[in-house]
């Protein structure tokens, strides 16, 4: 059975105003299809799913017959709050078809997950520290949310940190905890998942704090389960966490930076990955505008930092990693380009193929793998 590798692409579609103040001006179109050559890395367009208003963070179920994708907004039908829409994926062109739409009831959704069991969406509601859970039928359409939880607290930053920013939601492999990153009040929160009612209940132990100031973003763990890499935006540092999958806490191993040490200018980090193989770890700086890369100990799950790649954009928002672990996109929002790099499975490191794909202010990469014959 022969196989081919699909790029979605969420992109800002509209203006919208960041935690930093900043104001950006979408100008994508929608969601963005590619075709990946497995050979080259280079990217073949295929659709624009056009309409899609700001689909800034996009999320396959287990089967990909299945989309969904946050509409990152501070207002949807009149009243304070962003939107989550669902879409069919048609399995042999890779065409997607709205299905439903329901509120995420808290501002800038930032984030969605698709659980392992398929029977709920997570949403983590960025400017306004907020989750919601909404329940999926068979037919793949959303219904109202089955659990809302919102956060309470601030952090040292008067800027960054003046109230509460859920900025991303993670599963462990046993579906029985969800981490919730919190970049106003420097806490990884731990809750406990019912999959039968889709409910969140804060585990005995309900988070794990950082370093004050650091900004925790994104949550990502190696396969093996034992260790979680969480990147950390304002201070610009990795935490490199030990994992009890028992009782769902976490104990921290180092904390890594994701800078050069000569490095002097602004910057702040975005996203987070570990390689398919789990030798390697990404990170990626919005400001240096490059990827850093570590080599995991498998021993111990310490990192050590391999080098820096730059991204050849600005603003390297998200990044993705092709399901086989030979290339990586990086995603440069404010350059408007998709990048592509070939991973080397010996040392990790990232050589430029010179594909470089323009899309308007790219934010999200996702792969599917479609059969073809």
């Amino acid at each position: 059975m022969k196989t081919e590798t699909l790029v979605y692409v969420g992109t800002y579609t509209e203006p919208i105003r960041f935690g930093t103040g900043k104001i950006l001006q979408g100008k994508g179109e929608g969601i963005y299809v590619y075709r990946l050559d497995e050979t080259s890395g280079a990217l073949e367009p295929v659709r624009v799913v056009a309409g899609v208003v700001n689909p800034s963070y996009l999320a396959f179920d287990s089967t990909q017959r299945f989309l969904y994708a946050v509409n990152e907004l501070k207002s949807y039908e009149g009243k304070p709050g962003g939107s989550v829409s669902a879409f069919g994926v048609e399995p042999k062109a890779g065409d997607l078809t709205f299905l439903n739409k329901q509120p995420t009831h808290g501002t800038d959704p930032c984030h969605v997950l698709v659980n392992k069991k398929d029977s709920h969406v997570f949403v983590a509601n960025f400017m306004s520290g907020s989750v919601c859970v909404l329940p999926v039928r068979e037919d793949g359409c959303l219904e109202a949310a089955s659990d809302f939880l919102q956060h309470h607290g601030s952090g040292i930053d008067p800027a960054r940190q003046a109230g509460p920013h859920a900025h991303s939601v993670t599963l462990d492999a046993a579906n029985r905890f969800a981490f919730v990153p919190d970049l106003g009040l420097d806490k990884l929160l731990v809750y406990r998942l019912d999959p039968r009612r889709g409910m969140l209940e804060p585990n005995a132990v309900p988070w794990f704090k950082v370093k004050p100031g650091a900004g925790p973003r994104h949550l990502a763990f190696h396969p093996s389960g034992k260790w979680g890499y969480l990147i950390n935006e304002l201070d610009s540092t990795l935490t490199v966490l030990s994992y009890d999958g028992r009782s769902g806490t976490f104990e921290e191993l180092h904390v890594v930076p994701t800078l050069p040490e000569d490095f002097r200018g602004e910057s702040t980090c975005a996203d987070v990955q570990v390689a398919p193989s789990g030798r390697f770890v990404y990170a990626s700086n919005r400001g240096h505008d490059s990827l850093a890369i570590y080599k995991v100990d498998q021993r111990t799950g310490r990192l050590t930092c391999v080098g820096h790649e730059p991204t050849q954009g600005k603003t390297p928002r998200s990044f993705g990693i092709d399901p086989t672990g030979r290339f990586l996109l990086a995603a440069n929002q404010d350059t408007d380009s998709l990048v592509t790099f070939r991973i080397d499975s010996r040392s990790g490191r990232l050589r430029p193929t010179g594909a470089v794909t323009p899309v308007p202010t790219p934010v999200c990469v996702k792969f599917l793998l479609r059969k073809t014959g």
